[in-house]
């Protein structure tokens, strides 16, 4: 598989009503193929979101969208471009961070959660310092994580409901 030089092409998922904010790494190939966030059907973050707020699980980027600004969620990505192979987040390197500052100022964003130990690990090194907020570091929702079963994800994740 070939590296690619990429730039997001999702926008982040906001309004003024948003209180958390999750953030993954960069779109894999197959949600920049969907046009959303997690877009491989094995991943698990549709379903971990959808089991914690006790809606149907979303299938269409407008579900999906609605899902997350109706359960005042934030979502988008810590890199804005960067080289890399494939959907493999340990390939990733020329990272330009997105600028978070248009959501943080728009809304009441009380928490800022990501999505697995990539995406932490870019915010930590990245973001963290421009904008000075610490996140909290949530296991990956990804098929990648074989290790964390839906239900023990679900558990994790249900600290978000606590913002």
């Amino acid at each position: 598989m070939e590296r690619e030089a990429l730039i997001h092409p999702i926008p982040a998922t906001y309004d003024t009503s948003s209180r958390i904010l999750i953030l993954g790494s960069f779109p894999s190939p197959k949600s920049r193929e969907s046009g959303y966030f997690y877009g491989h059907p094995q991943n698990r973050f549709w379903k971990i979101v959808a089991a914690l707020y006790q809606e149907d699980v979303p299938t269409t980027v407008e579900e999906k969208h609605t899902l997350l600004v109706r359960n005042h969620i934030a979502a988008w990505d810590v890199i804005q471009s960067c080289t890399i192979t494939g959907a493999s987040d340990s390939s990733i390197s020329d990272v330009v961070v997105n600028d978070l500052r248009p959501i943080l100022e728009a809304a009441d964003i009380r928490q800022i959660f990501v999505n697995g130990k990539t995406a932490f690990k870019h915010y930590q090194k990245y973001t963290q310092p421009i904008i000075q907020r610490e996140a909290i570091c949530l296991p990956s929702t990804s098929p990648a994580n074989a290790a964390w079963s839906l239900e023990k994800l679900i558990d994790a994740w249900s600290i978000i409901k606590a913002y």
